[in-house]
């Protein structure tokens, strides 16, 4: 029998590792996007090297978006289950708490539509909201 994890990076074309399992079991585990520093503290001992090759892949396969928040280091969080290695649908706000420096996807939250002039050509969009998340905003 196939494990669930196993099922979900053969559904992406990724071959499953023992690496990837485990990475992919800790982005599951966490809400908020994690950071490649993040990862390889939750893994214990782990390669830099293969984590970062790791997350690359997934990336590149539409397991995982990229999250640039402003913090210095770029996040991976899980992609929607309509994401392709070439078009990310994750067009959707993220929020970076300045409190807790935790970055969460709200796929609730659309990104408005913004008319550009004719001449250019969108590549990627990204939305961040930076001030305090749920749980910081209750206890101040």
């Amino acid at each position: 029998m196939v494990h669930p994890l196993e099922d979900t990076l053969i559904a992406k074309q990724i071959t499953p590792t023992p690496m990837r399992l485990l990475v992919l079991e800790v982005l599951q585990r966490h809400p908020a996007a994690l950071s490649l520093a993040d990862v390889e503290q939750l893994l214990g001992h782990a390669d830099r090297i293969t984590v970062h090759r790791t997350l690359k892949t997934f990336t590149e396969k539409g397991l995982v978006h990229r999250i640039e928040d402003g913090s210095g280091a770029v996040k991976f969080a899980l992609c929607e289950p309509g994401c392709t290695p070439e078009y990310h649908q994750d067009l959707h706000v993220h929020f970076f708490c300045t409190r807790c420096r935790e970055t969460s996807c709200l796929p609730t939250v659309a990104v408005p539509a913004i008319a550009l002039p004719r001449a250019y050509q969108v590549q990627e969009t990204s939305l961040v909201m930076k001030g305090l998340c749920g749980n910081c905003s209750s206890t101040s």
